[in-house]
């Protein structure tokens, strides 16, 4: 029960890493205030999460007998996150884990020039400064009570480039670059930062994830086969587990990472090691 009598908020809870973060902290012990867009959002060619698996993740949590919040907000609304925040400090009192994880994976799948401007600030706009605009509305609260962690999920796509996904590449490059800098903010006040970089995730239908058919679509590789060509490309001969990626954050999240900030823990079998 490392994180037994903590309250974590985890952004993109609906579906895939957010709801496998939020059932690894509530086994841990965490009450939950779990956040989802609940919706689709324009520009993004697939769709998000929706009410009622947000709601299904709420009741997993519930059963593992943590006290969970759900709100409805997109990470590009500042007064819906705002709203949010205030409603978790009111039933809850604290905030003392963020688990920056909502994001989108495409438009992708063009080169560079190819990218609109209109599909680079969607990506922009939710994948890297929404986990700054979530910063500045609970770092504020955890700096005041001098104790914290954020956890920002980024990607191997922020260590490294990948051919026709240039505006995931730099959103994820740019949460790195982000952690590392509001780590240096808040040491001195006792909040840590970090970031955590998962490799190619395994599309778990218990978690109801899709980003790695999203990637194989935007690649137009076989959906159905993709796996495989996935694989091939990792050392250890496998796929991350939703669960890998989960267990990392909790780590980050607790007391047992207590000297751990401005760190980037990698979770990619190898990948990155080449």
């Amino acid at each position: 029960m490392r994180l037994q009598g903590k309250t974590v908020v985890v952004t993109g809870a609906a579906r895939g890493v957010g709801r496998a973060c939020a059932l690894a902290m509530s086994r841990e012990g965490a009450d939950l205030a779990l956040l989802d867009v609940c919706g689709d959002v324009p520009g993004v060619p697939y769709p998000l999460g929706t009410t009622s698996q947000l709601d299904h993740t709420a009741k997993l949590c519930r059963a593992e007998g943590a006290a969970v919040l759900t709100a409805e907000a997109d990470i590009r609304d500042r007064a819906a996150l705002s709203a949010a925040v205030d409603e978790v400090c009111a039933r809850f009192g604290t905030i003392d884990a963020l688990v920056n994880n909502a994001g989108i994976v495409a438009p992708s799948g063009r080169t560079t020039h190819e990218i609109t401007e209109e599909e680079w600030q969607v990506m922009i706009d939710v994948n890297l400064s929404g986990v700054w605009r979530m910063t500045s509305l609970v770092g504020p609260l955890m700096t005041a009570r001098r104790s914290g962690s954020i956890v920002n999920i980024a990607s191997t796509a922020g260590l490294v480039g990948y051919r026709h996904f240039a505006g995931y590449a730099a959103s994820k490059h740019g949460v790195i670059g982000l952690s590392k800098a509001t780590a240096l903010d808040y040491a001195p006040l006792k909040v840590r930062v970090n970031a955590l970089c998962p490799g190619s995730i395994r599309d778990d239908s218990q978690v109801e994830g899709r980003m790695l058919a999203e990637i194989a679509r935007s690649l137009e590789l076989p959906v159905g086969e993709h796996e495989e060509t996935f694989v091939q490309s990792q050392p250890m001969n496998a796929l991350i587990e939703p669960e890998d990626v989960a267990r990392a954050a909790v780590w980050l999240a607790s007391d047992e990472s207590g000297q751990v900030t401005g760190s980037v823990l990698t979770v990619d079998g190898g990948f990155t090691a080449r």
